[in-house]
């Protein structure tokens, strides 16, 4: 459970990058590409900001611009993928696209659909999703209509398997999916729960569904880091958990009310926070403490065979 004695440590995220988007979600490090990528769903367009460029607009008034890549459609979730292309969350799809050169112009992507979700259900939409650590796409949907009702489910999408369901209670919206370091827990959310299960990729079983923490907002992204620690966003803060649950530490966030966060750079040990207005925030030197770091993404394996 929440422990709500802890005191919220007081903090102002510095603006790294601010740009005029209408949303922001799906913040991620390409390793590859050595930057952070980011959604906005609203506009259509996708971010990249090199990783060069934090250093340069810490010590810089001027905010550093990020270069977009415009979608026929706006995605909300975002993973790498082996052949180097991303996978992309689309409304009620998920769908591949090859970015372009950095600096062409270009007409805006069409994914190349893969399959759609809840084809017969017109109220749910993919809210958010990863890879696991064997290098499946785990996302959840959302009810978006206004009776919010729990119809909202858990897939594993593979190309050698194809979509497989995950046999998890039924959400309002799923969110917060993160997985242990070696893959064996998943975590999600749902409105102001945070849950976890045992979690197999190769079979897609989960079980042992059980309540990690609850807390007083709903709760948003879900990192989690080298120790198995949790780094869960809600309304306004940054709550830090151990694996059991417990609260360790919060950090109250001013100004854009975050939506997603990612570690990122070569040692994993920065964490950036992506606001819902789209800008891109760091906390100051020292908020994380030095042992702190992520695990690296798994890439989504694209170059496996398609199940028939």
């Amino acid at each position: 459970m929440l422990d709500i004695s802890t005191p919220a440590n007081a903090t102002t995220a510095a603006i790294l990058l601010q740009r005029g988007g209408r949303a922001g979600r799906a913040l991620c490090w390409d390793a590859a590409g050595q930057c952070w990528r980011w959604s906005d769903p609203l506009a259509g367009q996708l971010y990249a900001w090199p990783a060069a460029a934090a250093a340069a607009a810490a010590a810089s008034t001027t905010a550093a611009t990020a270069c977009t890549v415009r979608l026929s459609e706006g995605a909300c979730t975002l993973a790498a993928c082996r052949s180097g292309r991303w996978l992309l969350g689309q409304g009620k799809w998920l769908g591949l696209i090859e970015l372009p050169p950095a600096g062409s112009v270009t007409r805006p992507l069409q994914a190349q659909v893969l399959l759609t979700v809840d084809a017969a259900e017109p109220r749910t939409a993919i809210s958010d999703g990863c890879t696991d650590r064997a290098g499946n796409f785990v996302f959840g949907t959302a009810n978006t209509a206004s009776d919010q009702r729990p119809i909202g489910s858990f897939y594993q999408y593979s190309q050698r398997h194809g979509l497989r369901r995950l046999a998890l209670p039924a959400v309002v919206r799923a969110a917060g999916i993160a997985f242990s370091a070696d893959g064996a827990r998943m975590v999600f959310a749902d409105g102001r729960r945070i849950l976890h299960c045992t979690y197999d990729a190769g079979g897609a079983r989960v079980g042992k569904v059980a309540t990690l923490a609850e807390a007083d907002l709903d709760v948003g992204a879900i990192v989690i880091d080298s120790a198995n620690c949790l780094w869960s966003l809600q309304g306004s803060e940054l709550v830090h958990y151990d694996a059991g649950g417990a609260v360790l530490r919060r950090i109250v966030l001013a100004g854009d009310a975050p939506a997603s966060l990612a570690f990122g750079c070569d040692s994993l040990d920065r964490l950036l926070l992506l606001g819902q207005g789209g800008g891109l925030y760091g906390l100051p030197d020292g908020s994380l403490g030095a042992a702190t770091a992520g695990v690296a993404e798994t890439l989504f394996d694209d170059t496996a065979p398609v199940a028939g």
